[in-house]
């Protein structure tokens, strides 16, 4: 069985995500929306967290108040370079979550993954992971990111997104099919050097100015 695919297609995500895609954006304006946007896919990506209640006083009453359970731990796994733009925004809304990161590129012959960093939080089996990249292109890096962190038996994996494209999201699915994945858009395909279309070009690049 695949894994199910959530589009977040609430309108401020895909305005702001539109206003990502445009070439005369500055690197600037860039980084804020991702940091905009990434904030706004958090919120549907934990909508599941589960809740307790406790008792707290209010100005004018005791009351039974929904909280946040205290043993759903999360760790937020950046895909470096380019998945720090959507942790940076995540880590405003989830301040509490530990954080890792899995230094991946793609070789540009062949597309396959290359790890050069890996460093997860030491108690990485006893939390949820939401593995975080902008793009999901040919697939192979994310599939790559997952298969090591399940090397780590972690409570469970969420995988999130900006673009994607079918031939990626195929991808992931045969590897990784009990593994869900969030994103803002599927896009048509990918070109011939591996790069969604219409895409928003290297996200890497976009966010930190370079080429």
């Amino acid at each position: 069985m695949s894994s199910p695919v959530t589009v977040i297609d609430h309108p401020l995500v895909q305005h702001k995500l539109s206003l990502m895609r445009h070439t005369q954006t500055s690197t600037a304006k860039f980084r804020q929306l991702l940091r905009e946007v990434s904030m706004l896919l958090a919120y549907e990506v934990t909508r599941d967290l589960p809740l307790k209640y406790a008792e707290i006083q209010t100005p004018l009453a005791t009351m039974q108040a929904p909280m946040l359970a205290s043993d759903k731990k999360m760790a937020i796994v950046s895909i470096m370079r380019a998945g720090q733009g959507l942790l940076d925004g995540i880590l405003e809304l989830i301040p509490s979550a530990r954080v890792g990161h899995i230094g991946l590129y793609r070789e540009p012959t062949t597309h396959l993954a290359v790890e050069y960093y890996f460093k997860l939080p030491h108690d990485v089996e006893h939390r949820d992971i939401l593995l975080v990249d902008p793009m999901l292109a040919t697939g192979n890096t994310a599939v790559a990111a997952v298969d090591r962190i399940k090397e780590f038996n972690p409570r469970d994996i969420k995988f999130l997104c900006l673009l994607a494209a079918p031939e990626g999201i195929a991808h992931f699915h045969e590897h990784h099919p009990d593994v869900p994945i969030y994103t803002a858009a599927i896009d048509d395909k990918l070109d011939e050097h591996g790069y969604i279309l219409p895409g928003l070009g290297d996200a890497g690049d976009r966010l930190y100015g370079t080429k």
